[in-house]
């Protein structure tokens, strides 16, 4: 028998402190739900205290989940840990995770506290934690250049008190796989009674090496992982679950452990989750980039078209490059499309929004031959967007491009209920659209990234853009999805206008 690996997804606490990939409830439950669906045993939801709306969230997410463990953050104090226990109830089975900074630079310059008060803080976050859930987890922010002498005191304090789960943390992506593999070894010798709790493991992707990391903290006795999926994170992001995973289930001579991962489930959940985020994958991207399986040297195509396994250590269809299919076309009728959506974990909260998705999904019909499921997820995030806002809504828009001519776009808008109109010229159509919105609106905001990503093949695919503003500090991603690039692009621009003008700013501990 092999020990079970417990995987821990962070995707919506930590991956969302990427720079613009916060999400609204309604794409966290989304995400949440194929996250269950995957076999994650443990959702970290959010940070319950950052804002009423996270732990609102949370709640939500802990209400529709039946088979996986929802854990919301917490720091150490009183505060925190009532938010988050609050924010847990409604769970079938929920967990606190709370963590205190023990590095000598963190207790020093940022909390401003001596060893000894941080012992008993962390030390009464677990004892409140307990009031809530008897599933507690304690991390030591920056472990990594923590001292192993003070490391051992917390972990045994806490133990003491009632942890279930100690997570060492490399917060900075400092560390190698052959040193952190070799501190997770010594804690485990030296915390007293260290056979009572599950050692974890969190890495962050400074140096490139979280995955590297955390399977050497795996192979040196931690049974579980902390990660994202895709590798979301802020910075450099964080240990990506589909690598780990597969390293763990593809090397079978070497883990002594496994997960209960549903495989075939993680292609989708990467393209759900770079949907939704705005977060592309880039295409050499292990598992789950669109060139992770594709071999353009004549001697590995004769050696795969001979024997896969000459050049294929795994079979594509395991991470789930099968799964898009054609489902639907423009004679489908309404029922067949509620049942296509529930088999792809997507439940609208009312018949009002199905009637306004399968109205797009007809529109698109229209369009676009071939209807594929990545193109029915893109539907949900359009009608998701359109309720995120409606302060600036996109009327109607008109784009020439001419050889020899200046291109030019026409705009109308709609701005807090009054039409508006404007007409720029600019490099390109989708140049001249953005400055014709701006011309409207006059955000003041710097466009940071624009991005272009086609749904699925073919020449009348769906083209996905993610447009990231930034304004004021904060920094948002909208994203637009049409057969039209330009009109894609000018929803792309309104959705991040619109979050600007009506998210509040969140803060995030960062772990």
């Amino acid at each position: 028998m092999k020990d079970k690996l417990i995987i821990f997804d962070t995707t919506l606490r930590d991956g969302e402190q990427s720079p613009g990939a916060s999400m609204t409830k309604e794409e966290k439950i989304r995400i949440a739900r194929q996250l269950e669906k995957l076999g994650v045993d443990v959702i970290e939801a959010g940070f319950a205290a950052a804002s009423p709306g996270d732990a609102d969230a949370i709640q939500s997410v802990a209400r529709v989940i039946e088979h996986s463990t929802v854990c919301s953050l917490a720091r150490a104090n009183e505060r925190d840990v009532r938010a988050a226990g609050e924010a847990i109830k409604p769970a079938k089975s929920g967990r606190i995770h709370t963590f205190i900074a023990t590095s000598p630079i963190h207790m020093e310059k940022k909390l401003r506290m001596t060893p000894d008060q941080v012992v008993d803080a962390a030390v009464k976050a677990v004892k409140l934690a307990l009031e809530y859930t008897d599933d507690v987890e304690f991390s030591a922010e920056d472990a990594v250049r923590s001292e192993m002498d003070f490391l051992v005191r917390v972990f045994d304090a806490v133990i003491r008190a009632g942890a279930r789960t100690l997570n060492v943390p490399d917060t900075v992506g400092y560390s190698i796989p052959a040193l952190w593999g070799e501190r997770i070894r010594q804690l485990i010798e030296r915390v007293p009674n260290s056979n009572r709790v599950v050692w974890s493991t969190h890495c962050h992707n400074d140096l490139g090496m979280a995955v590297a990391n955390s399977l050497a903290a795996v192979m040196n006795g931690a049974r579980q992982v902390e990660c994202t999926i895709n590798g979301l994170g802020e910075r450099a992001g964080n240990a990506s679950l589909e690598e780990i995973v597969m390293a763990v289930k593809t090397r079978r001579d070497v883990f002594t452990c496994d997960s209960r991962i549903d495989t075939a489930q993680i292609v989708p959940t990467s393209k759900l989750v770079s949907s939704i985020t705005g977060y592309p994958v880039q295409p050499n991207k292990a598992i789950v980039g669109a060139n992770a399986f594709a071999h353009e040297s004549g001697i590995h195509q004769d050696g795969v078209l001979k024997h896969r396994e000459t050049y294929e250590i795994m079979r594509a269809e395991d991470v789930g490059w099968s799964t898009n299919k054609l489902t639907l076309g423009k004679l489908s009728g309404r029922n067949a499309f509620r049942t296509r959506l529930q088999e792809l974990g997507i439940v609208l909260e009312s018949e009002e929004a199905l009637n306004a998705a399968f109205a797009r999904f007809k529109d698109l019909a229209d369009r676009k031959s071939e209807i594929f499921d990545e193109d029915l997820q893109a539907l949900v995030n359009e009608e998701t967007v359109a309720h995120v806002s409606e302060h600036y809504r996109l009327v109607s828009m008109r784009a020439h491009s001419e050889t020899g001519i200046l291109p030019e776009a026409r705009v109308v808008l709609s701005v807090g209920g009054q039409e508006r109109k404007a007409e720029m010229q600019g490099g390109g159509p989708v140049d001249a659209t953005f400055k014709a919105i701006e011309q409207i609106v006059q955000s003041g905001t710097e466009l940071l990234l624009y991005s272009v990503n086609n749904i699925t093949s073919g020449t009348d695919a769906q083209g996905e853009v993610t447009v990231r503003l930034a304004k004021g500090g904060r920094i948002v991603n909208g994203q637009g999805a049409d057969t039209d690039i330009v009109v894609a692009s000018a929803k792309a621009y309104l959705n991040a206008l619109n979050k600007l003008h009506g998210k509040l700013e969140r803060a995030h501990p960062q772990l």
